[in-house]
C-alpha cells in the first residue's frame, strides 16, 4: 500500500517537473503594437494565452511553434496569462489555453483547451 502511494506521489512530481520544463522555454512575446501594427498591415495574427503550470499549454505550444512554420504570412503572439493581466485585459481572454485568431481588426475565431493539431490548424486557418 505505501509503495503503490509512493509511486502516486513520484509520478505526480516527476509530470509537474515536466510540464514547468517544457513551458519555462515559452516566453511572452506579445507587445499591443506589434499586435496593432500587424492589425494595420492586414496580416492574421493568432494569440496564444497561457501558464507555466498549464498541461494542454504545454501541448499547444509545440504546435503553435510548427504553425508558425507552415503558415508563412501568419503572425504568432503569445502572453503567458497570470503575468500579463494588462494584455488579458486588452484582449478580452479570461483563460489560459485560449488561442484567439485575429484579421482586420477583428476577432475570427477563438476556443479554449484546444490540444490537437488539426483542431488548432483549422482554427487558424479561419483567419486565411
Amino acid at each position: 500500500m505505501i509503495l503503490k502511494i509512493m509511486k502516486k506521489i513520484l509520478t505526480f512530481i516527476f509530470f509537474f517537473i515536466l510540464v514547468n520544463a517544457s513551458a519555462a522555454e515559452y516566453k511572452s512575446n506579445f507587445t499591443i503594437d506589434k499586435f496593432k501594427q500587424a492589425q494595420n498591415n492586414g496580416k492574421t495574427v493568432v494569440v496564444h494565452s497561457w501558464n507555466k503550470s498549464c498541461y494542454t499549454c504545454s501541448i499547444q505550444k509545440p504546435i503553435l511553434e510548427q504553425a508558425q512554420i507552415d503558415f508563412g504570412d501568419v503572425i504568432f503572439l503569445n502572453y503567458e496569462q497570470t503575468k500579463n493581466k494588462d494584455i488579458a485585459n486588452f484582449l478580452k481572454i479570461s483563460y489560459w489555453t485560449t488561442i484567439v485568431v485575429y484579421k482586420n481588426n477583428k476577432q475570427i475565431a477563438k476556443s479554449i483547451g484546444l490540444n490537437e493539431k488539426n483542431d488548432i490548424y483549422n482554427l487558424i486557418k479561419k483567419g486565411i
